[in-house]
């Protein structure tokens, strides 16, 4: 059995594209952030990104080129172990393509004649061999079989005696399981799930709030609007308007690409607020507002981006540091260091 499909695009920046079905991103080139489901990631490269029905996902930036591969239901559920890819517990799922191998020789030589299952089942090895959360297999069946559960019970505001019930594992405490591996509690990952789902429906249906609320399990529409503000500092019908995914954006396409344009020469705000037309504390503003970070982060993102992509076994280290704008080749190993974890030299060694 095939693919169901296996192209290549070009994402326009601030769009927002839909999953409809389970679905492995590569991101072959670009910078800036993507978003899924409202929350906004920087560390997107050397991953395969998997992604379920439902998902959305938008880039920041018109500098993308994306390997899309779209499988159906069959090839993904083959086996219960699939559950490690698309069903995200408290963050993007991924494997780490670098250090993947199997992964690596397959999509550079056979993705267009191989049986689908095949990558699905590299893919799993691969995160079970990362084991992100540090747990035991059996371990990780009784997280996912609570994700299940998460997945299908959160619009019923269940007790916790109603989830110790759906959760009964034997020989196991699955409420501290969860906690304890994940960093977060059943009942968390249920008001996740169910926010979510809400901003959803908020942003994407026409439906009226108080129809939302009544599909979300709550049966006093204003009790929903109050927990909604609270959680996100916005009433529903404020979310609904500051989303408006139907308006394109062109405020982050710019940015990123001044930021890319430049970041080699220049490192203050202030000049990025003079490009943009905006004062300092408007354009910090907005960069936080859309992004949850600073742009001397993003700046020193793309720094590390241009470092990365330039250090090679045949290039001097004080060469890249003098094109990216260092006085001293010193100054710029200590900062690649701290930004990756590896000096130069190191990264050089084990790049692929």
């Amino acid at each position: 059995m095939g693919y169901e499909m296996v192209s290549k695009f070009l994402p326009s920046s601030g769009e927002i594209y839909f999953i409809n079905q389970y679905t492995l991103l590569h991101i072959l080139e670009g910078q800036g952030a993507i978003q899924v489901d409202f929350k906004n990631y920087f560390d997107w490269k050397d991953k395969l990104i998997f992604l379920e029905k439902g998902q959305y996902i938008k880039f920041l930036s018109d500098s993308f080129v994306i390997r899309r591969i779209e499988f159906d239901d069959e090839i993904v559920f083959r086996h219960k172990d699939v559950r490690v890819l698309f069903k995200h517990l408290v963050s993007l799922g991924y494997i780490d393509f670098n250090t993947c191998e199997a992964c690596q020789e397959f999509l550079t030589n056979t993705v267009f004649q191989s049986d689908a299952q095949e990558l699905i089942d590299i893919s799993s090895t691969q995160w079970f061999w990362q084991n992100p959360f540090s747990a035991s297999k059996d371990e990780y069946t009784v997280i996912f079989d609570a994700k299940d559960v998460v997945d299908q019970q959160f619009k019923n505001h269940l007790n916790v005696h109603q989830l110790s019930t759906l959760l009964n594992q034997g020989g196991y405490d699955v409420f501290s399981l969860v906690k304890e591996r994940l960093g977060i509690s059943v009942k968390g990952l249920l008001s996740k799930k169910r926010l979510t789902e809400s901003k959803k429906e908020i942003v994407f249906s026409g439906k009226s709030i108080k129809e939302i609320a009544y599909d979300m399990g709550y049966k006093d529409p204003a009790y929903f609007s109050r927990a909604f503000k609270k959680t996100t500092g916005l009433s529903p019908d404020q979310f609904r308007t500051e989303f408006d995914f139907h308006v394109q954006d062109s405020f982050l396409a710019e940015l990123y690409y001044s930021i890319r344009t430049h970041h080699k020469e220049e490192r203050s705000v202030a000049f990025y607020a003079d490009e943009m037309n905006m004062s300092v504390k408007a354009l910090s503003n907005s960069v936080k507002k859309k992004l949850s970070t600073t742009l001397g982060q993003l700046i020193r993102q793309e720094i590390i981006h241009t470092a990365k992509a330039l250090l090679t076994p045949h290039t001097p280290i004080h060469e890249v540091a003098f094109h990216l704008g260092f006085e001293e080749s010193n100054h710029f190993s200590s900062f690649f260091k701290h930004h990756t974890g590896q000096t130069p030299s190191e990264f050089i060694k084990y790049k692929r």
